[in-house]
């Protein structure tokens, strides 16, 4: 993650002296003691803003700042509309780590570190004041003005520290602070619940074996059992709040569960949709998952399921056929019937923000490109390439690492002449498999800087450092290569962010063929298998030789790609998709997007 997920606005709630901002009892029940049949008791969700989780790295590790005029003007939004996520779109936090000491842990957004500081108040200090963290970027401020025009309701996990002296009693809160014009309710999680449904369940079982890495697969002894729970607190929630006219749409694979657990609490009538934007693996990796078919039988509570690419689809409708022998699986026209329900399967691929992206990297300067170049000791006269990750092991940054040596060790010409800046953003840190990584990354980066560097030049500036979005986009601006090369992507919206801000179409950008933004850029774009070191290498060296002329058609071409398919064209997409389900066959549902056939 480049940026944080949300930047501090400048709301301020002074709470009263006591410590309070609400005028009653807070009764929350534990974790363990909840039950599903009760909805009475409101909770909500929401991903820490220190990591994304799925593949989308704008994460799923940048935010663009996007005001919140973003255009809704052409989606056709539902009436009622309850959005269900990890990540929720505004984060109350004390100002100057000021809070209430209530005896539990507090999740700060740096990599879930553990703030155990006394703040409870002293005589006669002054009330705490609370800060509002707003969206400015990727798939939750593409949603926040569409719930703005519905009046809807938004469910996610309230993880900051003061979520709940702002909520009422059902643990909802009236958002944005300025506006007040929708729902967002919170789930109030336990850490032992964190460490399990989403350290757990979400991110050492079901992240590695969709991403294809079975053997990192660790099942732990209560993970799933709180992945379950905490899907039927979710659940739940959503019934509280649903009507016959609901259109329930989830977001990603926290909730795998969920669906089929919202379909048995809420009307007939409302509908059910969800979109998994990490990949869907192979039936033979998907063996490995433990509790396998529950999870597509809970997948196939939803009525549409959205995925990023049509492989992802189809993968998902082989799991189907494979695991669950009483569904009957229609690969051409996307559907599964199951215990007497439809479930539409489709691939709609997402998008960035396009123009916010073009129109920041214009207002970057030479000055602040050069002043970034005295930050990390770049020689003047360099030629750039640049990769930006979260430090995980599907983005294949010590594979990139391995092509870039062999470019240094076979290209000597361009030594000095060429420096390559990794930005890579700590992830998961608490589970083994990313710490053990984020050493390996490391260690390879100095062993490559060992080797070919001299007092003038490193050939490989890393950096974990926070960067601002607007030096973000300077970079993206004037790097002469991108490097995007994952093992695996649901999609990877990085690829997309660069091309949108390289305004002056001199740049190159080089994609793994494994992620699924290749399906849209593939035309134009360098194409690399991300383990082929050889290839790789000379694909790196063909980059920076490429004509001028070639470079600027390549570059026309993939930013007319991207501005075509940008958040706001796939919003209105996933709107219209809604739209027709939740309507019926009238609505024309069998005239929208789906996977071709095998």
């Amino acid at each position: 993650m480049r940026v944080p997920d949300e930047q501090s606005s400048t709301h301020t709630y002074n709470l009263r002296a006591d410590g309070s901002g609400r005028d009653h009892d807070r009764e929350q029940a534990t974790d363990a003691a909840f039950e599903f049949e009760s909805v009475s008791e409101s909770e909500s969700e929401s991903e820490s803003n220190s990591e994304r989780d799925s593949d989308d790295d704008s994460e799923s590790e940048s935010a663009t700042a996007t005001d919140h005029t973003m255009q809704s003007a052409n989606t056709d939004c539902p009436d009622s509309l309850i959005v269900v996520s990890n990540r929720q779109p505004y984060r109350h936090t004390y100002d100057d780590e000021t809070g209430v000491d209530d005896g539990t842990t507090i999740e700060t957004e740096d990599e879930h570190d553990t703030d155990t500081t006394d703040t409870s108040e002293t005589a006669g200090s002054p009330p705490p004041s609370i800060s509002v963290d707003e969206p400015t970027g990727g798939l939750t401020a593409g949603i926040d003005p569409v719930l703005r025009e519905a009046n809807g309701t938004w469910i996610a996990w309230g993880d900051g520290d003061a979520d709940f002296e702002v909520t009422d009693k059902r643990d909802c809160v009236r958002v944005p602070p300025d506006d007040e014009a929708y729902t967002l309710r919170r789930i109030d999680l336990s850490e032992e619940a964190v460490d399990a449904y989403y350290r757990g369940f979400s991110n050492r079982v079901l992240w590695p074996l969709c991403h294809g890495f079975a053997e990192l697969v660790e099942e732990r002894s209560d993970d799933l059992e709180w992945y379950r729970t905490v899907n039927e607190r979710f659940a739940a929630a959503v019934a509280d709040h649903a009507t016959e006219e609901s259109v329930v749409w989830l977001q990603d694979y926290h909730f795998a569960l969920a669906p089929r657990m919202i379909r048995q609490a809420i009307p007939d009538s409302a509908s059910i949709a969800q979109f998994w934007h990490i990949p869907w693996p192979s039936p033979a990796t998907f063996d490995y998952c433990p509790a396998g078919e529950e999870v597509l039988e809970g997948l196939l509570g939803n009525d549409l399921l959205g995925f990023h690419v049509e492989r992802y689809a189809n993968a998902f409708l082989d799991c189907v056929r494979r695991f669950l022998p009483d569904a009957t699986v229609d690969h051409e026209q996307g559907t599964v019937q199951y215990n007497g329900q439809t479930t539409r399967v489709v691939a709609t691929a997402m998008g960035v923000d396009a123009e916010s992206y073009d129109r920041q990297a214009r207002e970057t300067d030479a000055a602040q490109l050069l002043s970034l170049f005295d930050r990390y000791d770049i020689p003047r006269n360099s030629a750039i390439g640049l990769g930006v990750d979260r430090l995980d092991y599907t983005k294949g940054i010590p594979e990139r690492l391995t092509a870039l040596e062999r470019f240094f060790a076979e290209n000597p010409s361009w030594h000095g002449d060429f420096t390559f800046i990794q930005k890579a953003t700590p992830s998961r840190t608490e589970i083994p498999a990313y710490a053990r990584h984020g050493d390996l990354v490391r260690s390879e980066v100095d062993r490559i800087n060992r080797r070919f560097g001299t007092d003038d030049w490193q050939p490989i500036v890393y950096t974990e450092e926070y960067v601002e979005h607007d030096d973000l986009c300077a970079l993206y601006r004037h790097a002469d290569v991108m490097i995007v090369s994952p093992l695996i992507d649901g999609m990877n919206l990085v690829a997309q962010e660069y091309v949108a801000a390289c305004v002056d179409t001199d740049g190159t950008l080089l994609l793994s063929d494994r992620a699924g933004a290749h399906e849209r850029l593939c035309s134009h774009a360098v194409s690399i298998d991300p383990t082929d070191v050889s290839g790789f290498a000379t694909a790196i060296d063909d980059a920076l030789s490429m004509a001028p002329q070639e470079r600027t058609a390549r570059m026309n071409a993939l930013r007319s790609s991207v501005f075509d398919g940008d958040i706001h064209n796939w919003m209105a997409t996933q709107f219209d998709l809604l739209r027709r389900v939740h309507d019926g066959p009238d609505a024309g549902v069998e005239s929208r997007e789906r996977p071709s056939p095998m």
